[in-house]
């Protein structure tokens, strides 16, 4: 906690809105946008790569939370303050740190496998000031970070060779792996008779991920198959009509995200059944639908080169 007293200290409003949006980069919409962005537009073995990362990360990380339930700083200390603008991003047990998890699996893995130097540098500047401002907002101590930074860096070196080596032959193996363990974590939210003394609140987020991580995986497993055996979708096109493939794909997954969860809610209400299935649909949306189109985007370049010739 001294750490956590000497920022606290040096807080300024200026520093304080800077701090806020960094931290930002840590969140789940960060990663999801960075991912597809990945994986519709530049290498889909890197988008896997940069998924497989994100997602045991965050597989690992909840597991952790619900198994040592360390409870947030201001909770240690009731002495200690955080900023306000960062308790609504805090939710869940503190120990480890979520967002440096993803922040340093996702810009990590972005930085290792980069050959542009200028994206490298940026990337571990993210990778590094993500977790400082965690600290700085004061939702997380520097234990936490620091086993959530190792576990993520763990995970890029680890699964580079899985994904970007062989051909990516390993690659449906390591998704029936991330199954498993999805699975597993699901039992283990349901089934774990946790101690009394557990706090409702953040065991619920722990199942609502259990659920959401479920479904998105098994919506993974489909979006592999159907690319590889029927869409093989191009990932390539001019920069006018990647703008394009990333605007409306965006949309289409934010729609189907937000548009399902009205209609879920209505027909399973109170199950977090409905959070796997409106998971899973937004896998297939951004990894099957929203690529059938992607042909069209290719050729939008090469019409316009062959009227310029």
């Amino acid at each position: 906690m001294a750490l956590l007293y000497l920022l606290e200290k040096i807080r300024l409003p200026g520093l304080n809105e800077l701090m806020l949006a960094i931290t930002e980069l840590g969140d789940e919409t960060a990663f999801l946008v960075i991912a597809l962005v990945v994986f519709w537009c530049v290498d889909k073995r890197k988008g896997y790569y940069i998924l497989s990362v994100g997602f045991l990360g965050t597989l690992a990380n909840q597991f952790l939370k619900l198994m040592f339930r360390v409870p947030r700083p201001w909770v240690l200390d009731e002495d200690f303050t955080i900023l306000e603008q960062a308790r609504a991003g805090a939710s869940g047990y503190s120990f480890p740190s979520g967002h440096t998890q993803s922040s340093v699996g996702v810009f990590g893995a972005i930085a290792y496998t980069t050959e542009k130097k200028w994206l490298r540098w940026l990337c571990i500047a993210v990778a590094v000031l993500v977790p400082f401002s965690r600290m700085y907002v004061g939702v997380h101590t520097p234990y936490d970070v620091g086993v959530a930074a190792l576990m993520a860096l763990a995970l890029i070196f680890l699964l580079r060779p899985v994904t970007l080596g062989g051909e990516g032959k390993a690659i449906p193996w390591l998704i029936l792996g991330m199954t498993a363990c999805a699975a597993a974590y699901l039992a283990y939210v349901e089934l774990f008779p946790f101690p009394a003394d557990v706090d409702p609140e953040n065991l619920a987020s722990g199942v609502k991920n259990a659920y959401t991580l479920f479904g998105a995986v098994l919506g993974l497993n489909l979006v592999y198959w159907a690319d590889e055996k029927r869409l093989h979708f191009p990932v390539k096109a001019v920069w006018w009509a990647q703008i394009l493939k990333i605007a409306g794909g965006l949309i289409l997954v934010l729609l189907v995200k937000e548009g399902l969860k009205p209609l879920l809610t209505l027909i399973l209400p109170g199950s977090q059944v409905a959070t796997a299935i409106r998971y899973f649909a937004v896998v297939l949306a951004a990894g099957i639908v929203w690529p059938m189109t992607f042909a069209q985007f290719e050729k939008l370049g090469a019409k316009k080169e062959r009227k310029t010739v």
